[in-house]
């Protein structure tokens, strides 16, 4: 007796029989609707960023999990959680000296938390560490970052110039912050479920934050961008949140098709990096 499929692995199996552009497309249309639905139900869009910090802390909570667990750091690249700290400490000065709301108290849990991955990845596992895999050269990303806050950043009158720095530079950083862990991850090809986790709730954190920065330009109708400054900052930060999204978007897809498929352990074809 032929044991009918449930609904979500028929529509599983139809994807993947569709052509790589029917792919796309359906993606775009998914992250299309997803935004709709996110504009009509979340009236106060600045909580899809407060959202998008709570994920990226639950997303830490699961690695502090891991480590203490597993007693291993298996899987894990040193490198992402350094610029990582580099960045919400970035953040942190900039949100303690600027605004200093809730977005400062989730920065600097965060940043705790971090801080006590990388000592332990250093420190405590260190024997588990597969520093052979996590080769991303980080000054390939440090030292752009830094070039592009010099040259591109706010320009908010009541701000130092430093401080306009440390901003932009923070903005640019976390775009690419993950690169490191996705590069791990390839040479590895096997991600197992925690850094999996991990990784996925990377992404939808930077799918909330892009989103709210997409949808608060069209509730004011572009006045966002006016109200970031002037010259080239205001497309900028818009384009950070796009880049950081697309970069994780080829594992949330591997990772949904695994989870979809009953698989524990997400397998990662060549070129996804």
């Amino acid at each position: 007796m032929k044991v009918p499929r449930r609904p979500i692995h028929a529509i599983t199996l139809w994807v993947r029989r569709q052509p790589l552009k029917m792919k796309a497309f359906l993606g775009v249309l998914s992250t299309i609707i997803s935004l709709v639905l996110l504009y009509v139900m979340v009236h106060d869009h600045n909580k899809l960023f407060v959202a998008a910090e709570a994920v990226h802390a639950i997303g830490i909570a699961v690695l502090i999990y891991k480590l203490m667990k597993e007693r291993s750091c298996a899987g894990l690249s040193l490198k992402s959680q350094e610029l990582t700290a580099c960045f919400l400490a970035a953040r942190l000065y900039c949100s303690f000296v600027i605004e200093y709301d809730v977005h400062t108290f989730l920065d600097l849990a965060t940043l705790i938390a971090t801080l006590w991955v990388i000592y332990m990845i250093r420190f405590k596992l260190k024997a588990s560490y597969m520093g052979e895999k996590d080769n991303f050269k980080v000054l390939y990303l440090v030292v752009p970052c830094i070039l592009l806050s010099i040259m591109i950043h706010p320009t908010p009158a009541r701000v130092s110039f430093l401080q306009r720095i440390f901003w932009a530079f923070c903005v640019y950083l976390e775009a690419v912050s993950v690169l490191p862990q996705l590069r791990v991850m390839q040479n590895i090809k096997i991600v197992e479920p925690f850094t999996g986790n991990y990784v996925f709730a990377l992404g939808v954190a930077r799918f909330l934050s892009c989103a709210h920065w997409v949808l608060q330009m069209v509730a004011t109708r572009g006045g966002l961008l006016v109200s970031l400054g002037t010259g080239f900052w205001p497309p900028m930060v818009l384009l950070a949140e796009i880049v950081q999204t697309f970069v994780l978007a080829d594992f949330c897809y591997y990772y949904v098709k695994s989870v979809l498929g009953g698989q524990l352990v997400v397998r990662l074809p060549a070129g996804v990096v």
